[in-house]
């Protein structure tokens, strides 16, 4: 049996627990939040977390994606 007390009706963290924030755009790979929201996220009220929730989709397509490795020195 659960005891209810412990029941939280809050937003959950986007957290993947890859936590790398990309230099260029200033978000984390995993959770695509930035470091201030990262860091304000548990001081944050449920609607402006459901804010940031929503943005997240359209944030994915900023960060570019690594394809294979860089050419060697020598090969150029």
């Amino acid at each position: 049996m659960t005891d209810e007390i412990w029941k939280r009706a809050e937003v959950d963290s986007p957290c993947v627990k890859v936590c790398v924030i990309d230099p260029a755009e200033g978000l984390c790979i995993g959770c695509l939040r930035t470091m201030d929201e990262i860091g304000d996220w548990s001081n944050m009220s449920p609607g402006t977390r459901k804010e940031i929730m929503a943005t997240l989709p359209d944030r994915a397509p900023r960060l570019k994606k690594r394809r294979g490795r860089r050419r060697a020195a020598s090969s150029l």
